[in-house]
């Protein structure tokens, strides 16, 4: 069993053909029997696999090298998410582009060997994994939330956040469902579930979609700026399904397949199983 394995199951289940800006294998390995997965995983991480007897560490935030420096680029898809609610192509870029800018500022002055420095180092084979897994978490619960309500037109705030706190994925766990713009006697509106850009698109993406006729968005997390514009311009609703419980559902569907194909997984920091 090869890292390569590992990426390619990975990628098949999220109905990817190639490799995202923010994943990628940062030290190749063969001979892998055990895995270490967790939401980040640097250097402290690597050092327990190693003491631990894992062949290999598995990061879902990208950690290392070009998945830092070309993290930015990676945001491209939230276009094509943008288009499916409706807005037009060439808005979509623009409203993503002031977030994309800052994002490259950002991480091309980053330390992206530090981690992937200790790998090699420690002959550790590792990997990052992002928005693959973040495709099968968006695809989850946005399927989930359409079946729930669908045909109920009048569905208000406190409507979705009772329906996703029944859900396993958010059952019980210390962090939960809830609502950052708007109220629980809100009216919905059209649904949206924005889990899988890389990154949040900004303020411009987040009123792009409110003009484009969606009224909630339901995100892992939301940045203090687009929390307080969206409230000045109240033209739409923000539900936070909280981040370390949504990132597991899609990384949880990639274990699952990682163990059917024989490797032994086990997972810690942030994935909830």
């Amino acid at each position: 069993m090869t890292t390569e394995k590992l990426m390619t199951i990975a990628l098949n289940l999220a109905k990817l053909k190639e490799k995202p800006y923010d994943t990628n294998v940062i030290v190749q390995g063969k001979n892998i029997k055990k895995v270490l997965i967790g939401i980040d995983m640097e250097t402290p991480e690597l050092l327990l696999a190693k003491q631990l007897d894992f062949d290999c560490v598995v990061s879902h935030h990208p950690k290392a090298d070009s998945c830092i420096v070309d993290f930015y680029k990676v945001m491209d898809v939230q276009i094509n998410r943008m288009l499916k609610s409706g807005i037009p192509i060439n808005k979509a870029q623009k409203a993503l582009r002031k977030k994309q800018q800052s994002v490259d500022l950002n991480s091309h002055a980053s330390n992206y060997d530090r981690i992937s420095s200790a790998a090699r180092l420690m002959k550790m084979p590792y990997l990052n994994i992002h928005i693959p897994a973040d495709f099968i978490t968006e695809e989850i619960v946005q399927t989930k939330l359409n079946k729930a309500f669908d045909n109920k037109p009048r569905t208000k705030l406190k409507d979705i956040i009772q329906e996703l706190s029944s859900w396993n994925y958010y059952k019980e766990k210390i962090a939960q469902p809830v609502i950052r713009v708007g109220s629980n006697e809100d009216y919905a509106g059209k649904i949206e579930v924005l889990m899988a850009g890389g990154t949040n698109g900004g303020v411009d993406v987040y009123k792009s979609y409110f003009e484009a006729g969606v009224g909630t968005i339901i995100a892992m997390h939301v940045p203090e700026d687009v929390k307080k514009a969206v409230i000045e311009q109240n033209i739409g609703n923000i539900i936070i399904a909280p981040h370390m419980p949504s990132d597991s559902i899609g990384l949880l569907e990639i274990v699952k397949a990682w163990r059917k194909e024989g490797f032994e997984v086990t997972c810690m920091s942030g994935i909830v199983e």
